[in-house]
């Protein structure tokens, strides 16, 4: 089982390494979108190109963050049941869904989108639109998440498992990182403690020797 769990924090590390990146292509999208409606205005001039890439960057967002979404627990869940239940119960939903439900679905997809990309690839087929992109690229974005997705479904899997077998804490906890407001606020909390408590050594010790 630890053998298990070394591959699920490689997974994991590998999810979290392509979402701390694939984030940048949001900006990227705003960017190329900002520029054409710039050039459109001032120029008079456009392009099917500009608002194709504009999709590309939104497809390989979603897509390759779908590992990273899953790791982060942010997908959508409705809870109104499942949060009534004991944790282990949970846990075991978990279980059944990432066997039976979401592997499945990811192998389906990657059934028929790897030959749908790669008879792009031959084919070098092009965006029906006048002056649109090469699709192959795009299409590459389907297998690559799903994988990733797929990827993470086991890792999350390994994590449950060995929660039912008592190996590790609780996997369904999610981890809230500070903001750095929060991080600046509680740095100057504990200034002010320390400062109070040096005060108050001060005072005993001012105290004693008087």
């Amino acid at each position: 089982m630890q053998a298990l769990l070394k591959l699920s924090r490689a997974i994991d590390a590998l999810n979290a390494l392509v979402g701390r990146y694939v984030i940048w292509l949001i900006l990227a999208a705003t960017i190329v979108s900002g520029l054409n409606a710039v050039v459109r205005k001032v120029f008079n001039y456009s392009s099917n190109a500009f608002l194709e890439v504009q999709w590309y960057f939104f497809a390989a967002s979603f897509l390759l963050a779908a590992g990273y979404t899953l790791l982060e627990k942010e997908h959508v869940k409705v809870d109104v049941i499942n949060a009534k239940l004991s944790l282990r119960t949970r846990v075991w939903i978990d279980v059944l869904g990432f066997a039976f439900f979401l592997t499945p679905m990811c192998l389906l997809v990657l059934y028929y989108g790897v030959p749908f990309f790669l008879q792009a690839l031959e084919s070098g087929e092009m965006s029906g639109n006048s002056g649109g992109l090469i699709r192959w690229p795009v299409y590459l974005f389907i297998p690559l998440g799903f994988g990733l997705l797929l990827l993470q479904g086991v890792s999350e899997f390994i994590k449950r498992v060995a929660f039912l077998c008592g190996l590790i804490d609780d996997p369904t906890l999610k981890v809230l990182e500070k903001a750095p407001e929060e991080e600046l606020a509680e740095a100057i909390r504990k200034t002010e403690e320390e400062a109070a408590r040096q005060a108050a050594r001060n005072h005993t010790s001012g105290a004693k020797s008087a």
